[in-house]
């Protein structure tokens, strides 16, 4: 008895469960746990814990975003007509003195643009005929430019590119399939259309930003704002993180517009009020082309897509 057990022992312990090292009871050579005191590591915990709250608090919003970001995206342009309206005379009188305008030509230029801003802003509204909508008031744009000779203005110029950003966000929203395809012609998918138009429109919609580095004083807050503000951009331009820029860009700029564009606290009478109005309302349009960035996030074009696929 004694001797089997003393020839069985080497047997078992010679027995190995895991032959071919497959189990995970033990740790790869290659493998490296995460330091947690690793200043990387750190940024990418902080950035985690913000994305998150981000998605937990807007939940609730989130079913409301869409109609919120295109609603704010033409309260310019409804803002714009309205104005047009109230001041009928003195547009007419700018027209026709400052700008040579001749005598009616001047009133079907401004009817025009009233009717195409509130039947367009109206169909982006209501998810109507976006195509046609933002193809008018893209148009609107660059008429008023050329019309008002503000085409070669700089704070004009981005001002309105990053508007023209915001409708680039709002065709990516409402973006459909369609079928009116000529055959035997070579034609883009509609994702690859989205993909572009998203780029597009990220792009454009930081040109607000760059004109508020350019323009005003400067002082300590103002350059802190500018650094971090600046760095948002380029994450919203490229699609790094860009959900999370684009939710701190939404805030900054709300911020920014309630106390540098008061025109509620001007005196009606003043000639300041109409430009901080206008700067205003222009801000809130870029604030909801942001807000579908935030909502839609950055399309495949865009660092945060490339992460998924590699």
């Amino acid at each position: 008895m004694s001797s089997r057990i003393s020839i069985a022992r080497p047997q078992t312990n010679s027995f190995n469960v895991d032959p071919h090292g497959l189990s995970n009871s033990r740790q790869s050579a290659g493998y490296r746990a995460a330091n947690p005191d690793d200043p990387l590591e750190k940024i990418r915990a902080f950035s985690k814990t913000v994305e998150d709250n981000i998605e937990i608090y807007s939940q609730p919003l989130k079913p409301h975003l869409p109609a919120i970001g295109r609603f704010l995206i033409v309260v310019t342009f409804l803002e714009d007509a309205l104005r047009i309206v109230t001041q009928w005379g003195d547009q007419i009188w700018y027209l026709q003195q400052h700008r040579h305008f001749p005598w009616g030509i001047s009133h079907i230029f401004l009817i025009i643009n009233v009717l195409t801003m509130l039947a367009g802003s109206s169909a982006v509204i209501l998810k109507r005929y976006t195509e046609y909508a933002v193809g008018g008031l893209l148009a609107v744009v660059i008429i008023q430019g050329f019309g008002y000779g503000l085409i070669f203005d700089l704070n004009f110029f981005l001002r309105n590119l990053s508007v023209i950003g915001g409708l680039f966000m709002v065709f990516s929203d409402s973006m459909v399939s369609r079928k009116t395809l000529f055959a035997g012609l070579p034609t883009i998918s509609e994702t690859d259309r989205k993909k572009y138009f998203l780029l597009a429109g990220r792009v454009l919609l930081i040109f607000l930003f760059l004109g508020f580095i350019l323009q005003g004083e400067w002082n300590i807050v103002r350059v802190l704002v500018s650094i971090v503000g600046l760095a948002a951009c380029v994450m919203v331009a490229v699609g790094f993180k860009a959900k999370w820029s684009a939710a701190f860009l939404v805030i900054v700029l709300s911020i920014f517009n309630v106390f540098a564009n008061n025109w509620w606290a001007v005196h009606s009478a003043h000639p300041t009020r109409d430009f901080l109005k206008y700067d205003f309302f222009q801000t809130l349009s870029i604030v909801g082309g942001l807000i579908l960035l935030v909502n839609m996030g950055p399309g495949g074009l865009s660092v945060d897509e490339k992460k998924k696929t590699y």
